[in-house]
């Protein structure tokens, strides 16, 4: 089995695709080879229509996107993905007459955009990259939807403990506040941390913060 064969195949298994919109059969084939031959799995579409008949929202990887199309423009998709609230970075491909464009696309949230011609490496690079950042956001996502999880399975009173543990509270001070004792204080605070899944003060105060972040 081949090496690209190899990455490809593991890029499915991690859900991570590299998606191509282009009316431009040519460099639409071109993009598909260099990324296949490079190890990446690839699903690619000749217009902007046909990508969102396909889309339901659980794609994960990145979007190499054409500016310029026929029909529905890459930037007027670009705008319907962000309604659609699409986490897939996106790489604008641009003429030279187009970068202007693709700037104001940049500003609002696109990750990038290569300029036609390009080259092999340049655009491998931007992929890889993409990916790599998305598969981060992905993780960042999933740990802040199992916190939010953990959160709701909090008593009343774990809450009011957990709450002033992150306002930097001690035993002593949050038993003063809720008019219990150190004791009870000492048990709901165990409590909580069992429940959020952590050993450490450290692990859950990043872990509350970094989702309500």
């Amino acid at each position: 089995m081949s090496e690209a064969k190899t990455m490809r195949e593991a890029g499915e298994a991690s859900g991570q695709l590299v998606f191509i919109v282009d009316d431009d059969d040519a460099q639409r084939d071109s993009l598909v080879w260099l990324l296949e031959s490079h190890g990446h799995a690839v699903r690619a579409f000749p217009d902007a229509e046909s990508f969102l008949a396909a889309w339901d929202g659980s794609f994960a990887g990145c979007l190499l996107l054409d500016v310029r199309m026929p029909g529905m423009s890459g930037l007027e998709l670009f705008e319907e993905l962000a309604r659609r609230h699409c986490a897939l970075p996106v790489i604008f491909i641009t003429g030279h007459g187009d970068v202007p464009m693709a700037v104001a696309a940049l500003k609002k949230g696109a990750a990038d955009f290569i300029e036609k011609p390009f080259s092999a490496e340049e655009m491998l690079k931007m992929v890889e990259n993409c990916l790599a950042r998305e598969s981060e956001e992905r993780k960042h996502r999933r740990a802040r939807t199992d916190t939010a999880q953990r959160l709701t399975q909090l008593t009343t009173r774990e809450r009011e403990v957990l709450d002033l543990i992150i306002a930097g509270k001690l035993n002593k001070q949050i038993a003063d506040v809720l008019g219990i004792s150190i004791k009870t204080v000492e048990v709901h605070r165990a409590r909580v941390m069992d429940k959020m899944g952590v050993s450490t003060l450290a692990s859950l105060i990043r872990r509350v913060v970094s989702a309500e972040l």
